[in-house]
């Protein structure tokens, strides 16, 4: 038994696939992706707070018992970027609207950092 070993060669000239530079590239592309969105989910998770917080303070009459509901609120909640006297509180017709905004710095490697900011207001 004979093989065409023209047909063996052209076969595998006609294969498609990643080399393993190639896999090691995107390997370490993705790893280092995950390394960043590993760092912004509990900012994310943060945000969620502080917005939940916003959104319940926003129940009180006077702006120091809206102060005081949102920091109750923090301290259950434990989140650090927002305090009660970080809120900007106006009055939209006859509903009280909370609004905050804050800044979250996450350090990637040397000089570099990626900054977040968070901008939100009660619903």
């Amino acid at each position: 038994m004979r093989t065409n070993s023209r047909s063996v060669r052209g076969s595998a000239a006609r294969q498609r696939g990643i080399s393993f530079i190639g896999l090691v590239f995107v390997a370490a592309v993705l790893g280092c992706l995950g390394v960043v969105v590993a760092q912004v989910i509990p900012t994310l998770i943060e945000w969620q707070a502080i917005d939940k917080a916003a959104n319940k303070a926003k129940e009180g009459t006077t702006v120091p018992e809206i102060r005081a509901i949102f920091d109750r609120a923090q301290a259950i909640d434990d989140f650090k970027s927002v305090s009660g006297r970080d809120l900007e509180i106006k009055k939209v017709g006859d509903k009280v609207v909370v609004g905050y905004a804050y800044e979250r710095e996450i350090p990637l490697f040397g000089p570099a950092y990626l900054t977040l900011k968070y901008k939100g207001e009660s619903r």
